[in-house]
């Protein structure tokens, strides 16, 4: 921007601009590097995702599991949460800091609690 201005002939230098620019909220946000949560390429053996070919009828027959991460002002917390894949209904969630099985676990634990 400031080599623009100079160009049109405005005696400017980047300070100016750059204050000019906040006072008037024009400065764009950097965004953020993606971090990378997931480990594809580990030595584990991969199940096959047996799921697709169920015929689901009623509750309870298969439960799916996700979890995400979500950033609170000074930490992230980690959200693990179980379904019913029939209702999409949410079978145990948990909240909790730090990412070990113990929270996906917790999770399946309270399941009487939602």
């Amino acid at each position: 921007m400031t080599a623009e201005l100079r160009r049109r002939g405005w005696a400017v230098d980047h300070k100016r601009v750059c204050r000019l620019m906040r006072e008037d909220d024009l400065l764009c946000l950097r965004k953020r590097k993606f971090v990378l949560a997931t480990d594809s390429h580990h030595r584990l053996l991969v199940q096959p995702n047996l799921a697709p070919a169920l015929k689901l009828t009623g509750l309870d027959q298969l439960w799916v599991a996700d979890l995400t991460y979500i950033r609170l002002e000074m930490e992230f917390v980690y959200l693990p949460v179980i379904l019913d894949a029939f209702s999409r209904r949410v079978i145990g969630v948990r909240v909790k800091q730090g990412t070990s099985t113990r929270g996906a676990s917790r999770a399946l634990g309270c399941i009487h609690a939602v």
